[in-house]
């Protein structure tokens, strides 16, 4: 018996709130590591403008997460960069929080 091929049309769309949060977190992952290997390349030595460079990739992590939060609520659509976005800032968050916690407990 020969399968039937089908075609299915739907008006689905990827949420722009999802793809502002992946957008946001790709930048965030970028920025970490670029203020990681400028720090070690100081030998430790991050000056006041490395720690604004983490305050501002901490404050993107917390606006992509509720863009990616908000992104996955909305209704018929697609999810993939809701979910993706809202990974890549928490992960980010969490080494923005790991190398705060390292530094003030000396790790």
């Amino acid at each position: 018996m020969e399968k039937k091929r089908s075609f299915i049309f739907t008006n689905k769309r990827h949420t722009r709130r999802g793809i502002m949060s992946t957008i946001l977190g790709c930048i965030d992952l970028v920025s970490l590591a670029l203020a990681l290997f400028t720090t070690y390349e100081a030998k430790g030595q991050a000056g006041f403008n490395m720690g604004i460079v983490g305050f501002m990739i901490t404050l993107f992590a917390l606006i992509g997460i509720g863009l990616g939060y908000f992104g996955r609520m909305e209704q018929d659509r697609y999810r993939l960069f809701a979910y993706l976005g809202l990974t890549l800032n928490v992960f980010v968050l969490a080494c923005i929080s790991f190398i705060l916690y390292a530094g003030a407990y000396g790790l």
